[in-house]
């Protein structure tokens, strides 16, 4: 028995926040949260919406006290606001760190049990849905708005904590690009690169099945095309990458990912390295290492990128052609090639028994062992 779930309700396009206030009202909701990080506030991107709930003379309260990789104490100063507020609802603008922040404290407010937060980690056993959230994301790579996955920051253990939880699924996803449009070069590569290594890692670990390999072979083909266009900010480029990274979500939240998360998480906790190019700078070099475990998705890999004649090719040809494939985009966007700049080399022990500890480690297609992360991190140094 397999099981799939996705938003309840989902808008697309240019213009697409513009149903935010009517279903709020329509869902009967009196006063929002609206949870956004302190950037966004301060470009006046969160104002393309909040201006919206001005319009519609819904009342609002803002929380912002969140950080790029957000922490227990950021959840629980969430908690104590959504209280303050009195408020019946969750409006999260942002990227994976509002989203994850909105997740968790909706949760915790149904189900106060878990105020501490970290027994969130993990499968919780919660009883009852989160508050509604109404996701709008701003980048186009965490695909958070539809995934039932939150990662929140132990900032005492230097670790992340990977949280999955069927009752953290926002009941609304509005996935507009004019939201995205203000997203520097560098945040628009990463976050793509985020979406990507979601759909290679979603189509090839443990748990696919051929639901999850539509969306993601999909999403790895979108993604492909446009995140080049994305990075030089075109309106096609936008538009593309804010619905291919949507579509990876929709399958990876319900099948997982593997050691590629893993390795990246504790590179957030420990150096704060933004998600996104963690995942770029490992994603090729694990493919290499579970490729003997992909029977012939590398083909289709590669294929959805766009490399020509793969149906000639031999496996270890189109697995190079894969894995090469990734690699120039990468490079193309901007992303560093290798951790030299980012890990030092004392803390790879850590590093590697965080990454096999990490709740994403059983998805990997190819089993693997302390001692095999190790390697993987010394050799992209």
């Amino acid at each position: 028995m397999k099981r799939f779930i996705l938003n309840e309700t989902s808008y697309h396009g240019k213009g697409a926040i513009t149903a935010i206030p009517t279903e709020i009202q329509a869902r009967g909701f009196k006063k929002a949260l609206v949870v956004s990080d302190p950037d966004l506030i301060k470009f006046g991107v969160s104002q393309k919406v909040t201006s919206l709930l001005d319009e519609a003379a819904i009342p609002y309260c803002i929380f912002s006290d969140i950080k790029t990789n957000p922490t227990i104490e950021n959840v629980q100063a969430g908690v104590a606001a959504f209280k303050a507020a009195e408020a019946d609802c969750i409006v999260a603008i942002g990227g994976g760190s509002s989203m994850d922040t909105a997740k968790a404290l909706g949760i915790i407010i149904n189900n106060p049990e878990f105020a501490d937060v970290r027994s969130l980690e993990g499968v919780a056993p919660t009883k009852k849905p989160c508050v509604p959230i109404i996701a709008v994301p701003t980048t186009a790579g965490t695909a958070a708005e539809v995934t039932i996955n939150y990662v929140i920051t132990d900032a005492q253990k230097n670790r992340k904590m990977v949280c999955v939880d069927v009752h953290d699924i926002p009941v609304l996803a509005v996935v507009d690009p004019d939201m995205m449009s203000t997203m520097p070069k560098g945040l628009t590569a990463a976050t793509g690169m985020d979406a990507l290594t979601h759909a290679i890692e979603g189509y090839t670990t443990a748990g696919a099945w051929e639901l999850s390999d539509m969306f993601h072979l999909k999403a790895i083909e979108i993604i492909s095309r446009s995140l080049r266009g994305a990075v030089a900010n075109t309106a096609e480029g936008r538009e593309d990458m804010a619905l291919g990274q949507y579509v990876a979500g929709m399958g990876f939240s319900n099948v997982g990912v593997g050691i590629v998360h893993s390795m990246a998480h504790p590179l957030g906790a420990l150096y704060d390295t933004p998600h996104g190019v963690a995942n770029a700078i490992i994603l090729p070099t694990v493919m290499e290492y579970n490729a003997p475990a992909t029977g012939d998705k590398y083909k289709y890999i590669a294929a959805a990128m766009g490399v020509k004649g793969t149906e000639d090719m031999t496996v270890e040809e189109y697995r190079a052609a894969a894995i090469d494939a990734v690699k120039q985009l990468s490079a193309d966007v901007g992303i560093p090639a290798d951790l030299r700049d980012i890990v030092k080399p004392e803390d790879v022990p850590f590093l590697a028994q965080s990454a096999f500890d990490d709740a994403c480690t059983p998805g990997n297609p190819r089993a693997t062992s302390v001692e095999e992360i190790t390697e993987l991190y010394l050799k992209l140094l």
